[in-house]
């Protein structure tokens, strides 16, 4: 369903995340597709295993955690330019991530159709293809979703509209949750393609929702940064602890967001435990 089609049918909302929240497919695509692809498509294989473990500190373990694909990126080439060999191209790169309001192949694209970019557009686009190819090939036992992320989706699902909010590539969302039967507990699929989580949060809420009756849950720094963003909850689905994230959402996290009783303390105590979790205070 389009966003333009989109009509409330609850009260509640749950934004969710995909990769790294719902989706144990984090992991395995940064350790093989995203850092591994950047080192072919630049030629750096003198410094793979010091790029290698920066990608995986920037993107998983750290307070950038889940950042869209392009940023992370651009920081891994920037760092790469001012300490191990040049990279042409790389400060308007850099601009650009910073100030598109889209950051997906569709908007490279149109960066060289407008033929005004020196390499470095093709060059990432050409990467960000190459990780999305490389995802298709992975294992099929090695995409699943997190324990009990379905039964706490079907559960929500009973009694809120469940959107899937999400920075990833829209095709590789929609395959995954259709094989695994989550977009059965969903209402409408948000991705890389639709604009950041920030501005997918604040659509839905012109759906007529009250931000006190909206939740988002999420992995990453991004994720409560667009739930602050629009004045909404947020919940953690806590790196190493995915399965107690939503042991906890099924017995406490929903029935408090349906009571009003989300805020406060509750809500303190959630981000408090996500900050911990990767080393953010």
């Amino acid at each position: 369903m389009s966003l333009s089609d989109y009509r409330k049918q609850h009260d509640f909302l749950i934004c969710v995340d995909s990769d790294g929240c719902a989706m144990d497919t984090m992991d395995i695509k940064h350790f093989t597709c995203f850092g591994p692809c950047m080192i072919a498509e630049w030629g750096l294989g003198e410094w793979e295993e010091t790029l290698l473990k920066r990608w995986n500190d920037v993107n998983l373990y750290t307070m950038t955690r889940g950042i869209n694909r392009f940023k992370g990126l651009a920081i891994l080439l920037s760092e790469v330019d001012a300490n191990l060999t040049p990279v042409p191209g790389v400060a308007e790169f850099v601009a650009w991530t910073e100030e598109s309001p889209e950051l997906s192949n569709d908007a490279l694209e149109r960066v060289i159709a407008a033929g005004t970019e020196n390499g470095i557009f093709g060059k990432a686009l050409s990467w960000s293809r190459a990780v999305n190819a490389k995802i298709k090939t992975l294992p099929p036992e090695e995409v699943k979703p997190f324990p009990l992320a379905k039964e706490a989706l079907a559960f929500a699902h009973e009694r809120a509209d469940v959107a899937i909010v999400s920075s990833a590539n829209p095709g590789a969302v929609l395959e995954e949750w259709e094989r695994f039967g989550l977009l059965d507990h969903t209402d409408i699929v948000m991705a890389q393609d639709v604009g950041s989580k920030a501005f997918c949060i604040a659509q839905m809420l012109q759906k007529g929702y009250d931000p006190n009756c909206v939740l988002m849950c999420g992995d990453a720094p991004g994720d409560l940064q667009a739930a602050e963003k629009n004045g909404v909850f947020y919940y953690p689905i806590l790196v190493g602890r995915e399965a107690e994230s939503w042991r906890e959402f099924m017995d406490k996290g929903f029935d408090a967001l349906l009571a009003g009783e989300y805020g406060g303390d509750y809500q303190n105590k959630k981000k408090n435990e996500f900050l911990d979790n990767l080393g953010g205070k």
